[in-house]
């Protein structure tokens, strides 16, 4: 199987993939790889991914074991730790039809613990596991500019990094199972404590009384310039607070950066203070908002000070 599959690559002859996820990254990465001449099929869990299915032209079939049993991978790309695991290994996960030399990719961003866990078991039917969550948004996935970070035995690895390469022009082999989700969590950490930063930048700034686009201009053109000063600074200040990737997954995914910190024994204070914002945010109602929403909860705590939001 492993042989084929690598033949099926090489030489440009469709694979038969499956999809359990079709939200707002999963539809557009499998549709890119439709793009690419692959077969997809799809089992789907709700109502509006059976919509975008029907309107994508992709087959639906009537459970992850049989969707499994039909195609050479498999591509997850659901929420949870507990989602996955429930796809591929529940009653009637994809477990229980698939048979040995499956691949498995998974692009969620999930517990390593969990992905190990779950690579384990898959290993021991004899069907392979990648980690292989991806950075970039919906506009990265679209695009085909995601970058993507991979744990999984080697072997395995190689078998997925011809599709991982159709997804963006960065692809980075972690090592062993879970250490994908390692490195997504260290994403997450730095990419959303970067954005609280932003935003007491813009908060001060406003307080003071200075021009944000001056302040952002200024900023972009020393060592505090960055991708996500460049995304978020023009959001935060034209209180642009329109989902690009919604708060929501931000808490979760920090959740998952709590645990995961516990598990090693360490204190990562700013990791607490940006999950104490965010969890915040979602108290005030505003998960489904973009995390530039992180300004806002700076605005509503000052103000209980007697300050006014800018």
């Amino acid at each position: 199987m492993q042989q084929d599959l690598h033949c099926a690559q090489g030489s440009g002859t469709p694979l038969r993939i499956g999809f359990i996820g079709l939200g707002a990254m999963g539809r557009p990465i499998a549709l890119r790889l439709r793009a690419a001449g692959h077969d997809i099929a799809a089992w789907v869990r709700g109502a509006e991914s059976a919509r975008r299915a029907g309107q994508d032209a992709i087959a639906l079939l009537g459970s992850a074991a049989e969707l499994a049993a039909g195609v050479q991978v498999l591509v997850t790309n659901v929420t949870s730790t507990e989602d996955v695991e429930q796809v591929l290994l529940g009653e009637r996960g994809a477990v229980h039809g698939a048979r040995p030399g499956l691949l498995c990719i998974d692009h969620s961003t999930i517990a390593p613990r969990g992905a190990r866990r779950i690579a384990a078991e898959l290993a021991e039917r004899g069907v392979g596991f990648v980690d292989a969550p991806v950075s970039g948004g919906e506009r990265g996935a679209r695009e085909g500019t995601l970058s993507v970070m991979a744990g999984g035995r080697p072997e395995d690895f190689e078998r997925a990094l011809p599709l991982l390469r159709l997804l963006g022009p960065t692809v980075t082999y972690i090592g062993p199972p879970g250490s994908g989700q390692v490195a997504k969590l260290c994403n997450q950490l730095v990419q959303v404590v970067t954005i609280q930063g932003i935003a007491e930048a813009m908060r001060l700034a406003g307080a003071e009384g200075v021009e944000l686009q001056r302040v952002l201009q200024a900023l972009g053109a020393g060592f505090a310039g960055s991708r996500m000063l460049d995304l978020m600074g023009p959001k935060m200040a034209g209180r642009d607070f329109a989902a690009g990737i919604q708060a929501r997954l931000h808490a979760k995914d920090f959740g998952l950066l709590e645990r995961a910190a516990a598990d090693a024994g360490l204190d990562l204070p700013a990791l607490r203070l940006v999950h104490a914002q965010l969890n915040r945010l979602m108290r005030e109602g505003w998960g489904q908002d973009d995390t530039s929403s992180l300004l806002r909860v700076l605005e509503i705590s000052c103000s209980k000070d007697g300050n006014t939001p800018y």
